[in-house]
């Protein structure tokens, strides 16, 4: 793809955040679009919304469990990047309209106190730059139609990572953890919309310990000169399937002793 091209790919992503209206599949405007495509025109996306006034607050994983990479036939996760508008207090309700396909997914989320970032990053470095550990679920969307009317081709990694990997928000819990006091793999939760339960899973299914999943992000960024900053809350990737979030449901994530978070979609 050309510069030009990543342009007019982001232009239509924002747009149709703003009108509620998905666009094509970028992959099918866009044959032979690569991973490195697809990052270049989150970029451009994310620099559209800072113009806009947002404030970048952290970053989220994906793709992170095997089925998940099983279904796109990857075999790597995906990042995109938290704003200030993305955050909504525990027990929050989401306006009517706000996002056009919500669902849900359950996830661990660090609270970062330093900088972090390099392809020599280690397990004890992740460790010693947390914060704490808190419970989480992240609301995803699609600014990016799920599949092609005419043809039928559901939509790929490039299209997810160049919507901001799906991005849409993110509901942290009030518990606060050390993230060495708990044992992340067994940490899970039980994930019930409107009082049944949709969906169980552990820590363990993000790449067997959701530190794991920081880690990567960590190396990762080092190829794009970037880093995870003192401050920002990352999203390590869900353990549960997503779970459709239609008007009018609730939802409660029950980790045990690690915490609660709900919210609701009007």
């Amino acid at each position: 793809m050309t510069p030009a091209q990543y342009d007019e790919a982001a232009d239509s992503l924002f747009n149709a955040e703003q009108t509620g209206q998905q666009c094509g599949l970028l992959s099918r405007l866009y044959p032979g679009m690569t991973l490195d495509d697809a990052y270049a025109v989150q970029a451009r996306l994310i620099a559209r919304k800072l113009a806009a006034g947002r404030r970048k607050i952290g970053w989220k994983i994906g793709l992170t469990s095997r089925a998940m990479q099983d279904a796109l036939k990857i075999d790597t996760p995906d990042s995109g990047v938290l704003l200030d508008d993305m955050a909504f207090g525990n027990g929050a309700t989401v306006p009517a309209g706000r996002f056009i396909q919500p669902r849900v997914e359950a996830e661990i989320a660090f609270a970062m106190k330093a900088p972090l970032a390099g392809a020599d990053c280690t397990r004890e470095d992740v460790l010693a730059a947390t914060d704490y550990v808190a419970p989480s679920l992240e609301i995803l969307d699609t600014r990016v139609l799920r599949a092609d009317p005419e043809t039928g081709k559901a939509r790929v990694i490039v299209d997810t990572i160049s919507d901001n990997a799906a991005n849409a928000g993110v509901v942290l819990g009030a518990e606060r953890h050390a993230p060495d006091a708990v044992d992340l793999r067994w940490t899970g939760a039980i994930v019930s919309r409107d009082g049944v339960v949709e969906e169980t899973g552990l820590g363990a299914g993000v790449l067997n310990d959701p530190v794991t999943s920081v880690l990567w992000l960590a190396r990762r960024m080092a190829d794009y000169g970037q880093q995870i900053e003192a401050g920002d809350i990352v999203l390590s990737g869900s353990f549960i399937r997503p779970v459709e979030a239609p008007a009018g449901s609730r939802f409660a994530a029950d980790f045990g002793p690690f915490g609660s978070v709900h919210v609701t979609f009007d």
